[in-house]
């Protein structure tokens, strides 16, 4: 069996070479940064890309780099599991500090408080950052990215517009550009896939996928990448426990759309013969996926965004379906997780319903980009089902 070292944190590592692309990319963030902190006003720097294209590997080192030279500078991330990770690395990095890493909003409040700027922010899955008041978060601003440049002279901002997953952080690209025209900024799209094995033409054909495009057949050229799709999830879940045995870091999977029934005092993703309980607040400081019992669980967007698993088990839950003319349709009713869809005042009428799908999509997407090694599907509904078992096996 081999270890189960966190594959995050290795992700993450100063040691990985990047490529020559990655290399040039940090250092025209290297060099935008130690400009702009020699000018007047407040600056941004936006890294975009797709799950697995290595923005997360490029801001860490950044980071490490620039928070040794930069007085007051803060790394910011809006999910409690990637923090961990953060200040666990921060705890194992030599001048490193766990306090350098913070909440969006916890920063946001104090510096407000103590009517405070800082010299740089750099921020982690900015697309979770809330561009609407949340009064449960304690966050009473109309958003919050502007709120930290407004904190910052230069902020450096890593972002995809397909890992957006509620109204009340709704961003999309053109909201982004319009929020940052007004001051002096740069941006770069990485676009080569480093997290999935797979090859080109899988990675395209789950593009389309997600897309709503028509869903045409498997490509039988995968590359070193085991790709499954399960009649049964309870046969799904056999096999990646076995491949957790193997490899570690293999995990169950699900969309929202199964209700929050009590079943023995646990609540269950049900799904045929398939029994088992969502994934359970995580109050320590180790990452969901790298804590054993969590093979008994079901993992969701918000334990495994940002996270690499060697092999996946996605359930595509009720949501989700097969149109008539054989593509991925979605139906917001079913949704369960009451988390996604809140009402906001710029959002309304058409705009509401088209964010909603966009939201869905985007929920289903965070999924399939987790897997390194593998990735196995099964579909609640069932035309989706067997149309999709037909498709790989063409």
């Amino acid at each position: 069996m081999q270890s189960l070292e966190s594959h995050t944190l290795n992700a993450f590592s100063k040691n990985i070479q990047l490529t020559t692309h990655q290399k040039q990319v940090l250092e025209r963030m290297t060099v935008f940064t130690k400009h702009h902190l020699n000018q007047d006003g407040h600056s941004v720097f936006v890294l975009m890309g797709d799950a697995g294209t290595g923005k997360s590997l490029i801001l860490n080192q950044l980071f490490t780099e620039l928070a040794q030279e930069v007085d007051e500078a803060y790394f910011l991330v809006n999910h409690p599991e990637l923090l961990k990770v953060y200040r666990e690395l921060a705890g194992e990095t030599p001048h490193m500090l766990k306090k350098y890493y913070q909440r969006p909003t916890s920063f946001i409040n104090k510096l407000h408080k103590q009517q405070k700027h800082v010299n740089l922010t750099v921020i982690d899955e900015a697309h979770l950052l809330l561009s609407k008041a949340d009064h449960y978060n304690n966050y009473y601003g109309d958003n919050q990215l502007k709120d930290i440049i407004q904190l910052s002279k230069v902020t450096i901002v890593v972002f995809d517009p397909h890992q957006v997953l509620r109204t009340k952080s709704f961003w999309t690209k053109d909201r982004l550009l319009k929020l940052i025209e007004k001051y002096p900024h740069d941006f770069v799209h990485l676009k080569e896939q480093f997290r999935m094995q797979a090859g080109p033409k899988l990675m395209d054909w789950l593009d389309h996928f997600i897309d709503g495009d028509i869903i045409g057949p498997v490509p039988t050229d995968v590359g070193d990448y085991d790709f499954r799709i399960y009649s049964d999830a309870q046969k799904m879940f056999q096999q990646i426990i076995q491949k957790n045995d193997h490899y570690g870091l293999s995990r169950m999977t699900s969309t929202s759309g199964y209700p929050s029934t009590l079943d023995g005092g646990k609540h269950l993703v049900n799904e045929g013969n398939f029994h088992l309980q969502w994934d359970q607040y995580n109050f320590t400081s180790t990452p969901w996926a790298e804590q054993p019992q969590t093979i008994n669980e079901v993992g969701s967007i918000y334990t495994v965004q940002g996270f690499d698993l060697n092999y996946i088990g996605i359930i595509i839950g009720p949501p989700f379906y097969l149109t008539a003319d054989n593509r991925l349709g979605v139906d917001s009713s079913k949704v369960t997780d009451v988390e996604i869809f809140k009402h906001r005042q710029d959002l309304s009428g058409q705009d509401y319903e088209q964010s909603k799908e966009i939201l869905l999509r985007n929920s289903l997407n965070v999924l399939l980009r987790r897997g390194i090694r593998g990735m196995y599907l099964h579909a609640h509904d069932p035309k989706l089902e067997s149309y999709l078992e037909k498709m790989i096996q063409e």
